[in-house]
């Protein structure tokens, strides 16, 4: 049997905003045995990645390169000649001022098999995300992609100045802040009007997105002014005018916000899309992570005899999940719960639930154990049965509490919860430097094992500014207990009513920093 071969893609990630990323270039990342990928892909695409696949950064930058192209070009044919699949992520399309064709030919030299996933461009997606199309029938007819590298005063430019200035309707400069002074000299020189509109956009389609916005005459000093720097788009033309009227994306909820979501990675999508979709950066903390029972034996002596139980009460998804994982392991199914009453904490405890079309006798009006015992008094008597099938780690208060009111509970581990894996050495020198405005934390456990990871003595000192969003009452006092102050606790205590608290929090006029 022969060597396995192996192949490149060279695939454009879009201009940052990871949902820009095409369905085949994310296809290309999930099959991927290596990732190489440069700073303007955003970091979020590597979630994507299939386990045990290699990241490596080559992220060039206009002061530094981590590896020259030419090493850039060395790995890409080592790794595919160890019969690797290896997607190529770059900022952008590969082949609108990529490299992409360099790197394509070094590929064909080697006889190295590749394919080109085309990407969407910054200098069409950029400007649209600061509200400026670059073509609009009232304004012009014509566009042209240009590179801001190039020296405008060198001999032998391969830039026609003198019919790109007057020629073309809307100038898109792509990576041209070092050369903005010169470029705009060169246009005026060659018969634009000083006073044609030009928009700076920095990290466009990111939460840290910035558009300072002039005209050919002042918008040099006015960056300066600004500290506007790299990576920028530049946009030349009437059609910056509408960005007034059109601009969208600055517009939402939590845009420009960096939030730490610190559930598990399974878990963690859900919120972070949220965030992304209100304008917010989500950075994940993976601060817990689920793991099967290192016993089975209670839970599955639990399964083995579920027809002795009165109440079935789940207390989280997670619970659901492992609960009827393990049932289909042991070839049971649903039809054995006939006659069994369901209680769920929460309604996406319960959907979970209903999705495997199980009614769900109650749910609690507020989503914790304390209203679980409170509504379920008068339905539970002497003798009555409940199996919990729930976390290890989970608190003691509803076993108690059921015990109490004269059931006899069974308290099985269906899942363990275990310490992340996430990068805390990251995180530690985000929160160091003021980069993160928000963490959220969605039980006690992920206010725990942040703590724990971080390894501070001082949790105050640590976030400074940094503030603090809990589902609900036991998590908030769980992060007080640890010496954080809680400054938005959700009223419903699901993602959504987080979600809700956040964004009332951030419409509030005294707490945006902008």
């Amino acid at each position: 049997m022969g060597v396995k071969k192996g192949i490149v893609y060279l695939i454009g990630a879009g201009p940052g905003d990871p949902g820009l990323i095409t369905v085949k270039g994310l296809e290309c990342i999930k099959k991927a045995d290596v990732i190489v990928y440069d700073r303007l892909a955003s970091p979020r695409l590597l979630n994507q990645r299939r386990p045990g696949a290699e990241c490596i950064f080559v992220g060039k930058q206009p002061d530094r390169h981590t590896l020259t192209q030419e090493e850039i070009n060395r790995l890409l044919v080592e790794k595919a000649k160890a019969g690797l699949t290896v997607a190529r992520l770059k900022g952008g399309d590969p082949f609108v001022f990529g490299r992409g064709g360099e790197e394509a030919e070094e590929l064909v030299r080697h006889g190295i098999p590749f394919e080109i996933i085309p990407g969407i461009t910054s200098a069409i997606a950029v400007p649209a995300y600061a509200g400026i199309p670059i073509t609009h029938r009232d304004y012009n007819s014509s566009f042209a992609v240009i590179t801001g590298n190039e020296d405008p005063a060198k001999e032998n430019s391969k830039i026609d100045w003198a019919k790109i200035s007057t020629g073309i309707g809307t100038l898109v400069f792509l990576m041209g802040m070092g050369k903005l002074p010169a470029i705009t000299s060169k246009l005026i020189e060659h018969g634009r009007a000083p006073e044609t509109p030009v928009a700076l956009i920095r990290w466009g389609t990111r939460p840290e997105q910035q558009t300072l916005v002039g005209n050919l005459g002042n918008i040099s000093r006015l960056a300066v002014e600004k500290g506007f720097k790299n990576p920028a788009v530049i946009v030349v033309g009437e059609v910056v005018t509408l960005r007034s009227k059109l601009q969208w994306y600055e517009n939402k909820p939590l845009f420009g916000k960096k939030i730490i979501v610190t559930r598990s990675r399974e878990q963690a999508s859900s919120l972070s899309q949220a965030i992304a979709d209100l304008g917010g950066e989500p950075v994940e903390f993976s601060t817990i992570s689920l793991a099967e029972p290192e016993d089975y034996t209670p839970l599955d002596r639990a399964i083995a005899n579920i027809s002795i139980y009165d109440w079935l009460i789940f207390t989280s998804v997670n619970g659901v999940t492992f609960f009827f994982n393990r049932m289909s392991a042991l070839n049971h199914d649903i039809r054995d719960l006939a006659g069994i009453r369901i209680c769920a904490i929460g309604p996406q405890t319960a959907k979970a639930l209903q999705s495997m079309m199980l009614k769900v006798d109650y749910v609690p009006a507020e989503y914790q154990a304390e209203e679980i015992i409170e509504g379920l008094k008068d339905k539970i008597k002497p003798g009555t049965r409940v199996l919990l099938p729930r976390a290890d780690i989970a608190r003691k208060v509803l076993p108690e509490g059921l015990a109490g009111l004269g059931a006899t509970v069974d308290e099985v581990i269906a899942y363990r919860t275990m310490t992340g894996e996430g990068n805390s050495h990251l995180i530690r020198q985000m929160l160091e430097q003021g980069e993160i405005d928000l963490i959220t934390f969605t039980s006690s456990s992920t206010v725990r094992n942040f703590l724990s990871m971080l390894k501070t003595s001082d949790p105050a000192g640590l976030l400074g500014s940094t503030r603090v969003a809990c589902i609900g009452p036991i998590t908030a006092s769980t992060a007080i207990e640890m010496g954080l102050t809680v400054d938005i606790q959700a009223k419903e205590y699901t993602i959504n009513g987080l979600l809700e608290a956040i964004m009332e929090y951030y419409s509030q006029c005294h707490c945006i920093d902008l």
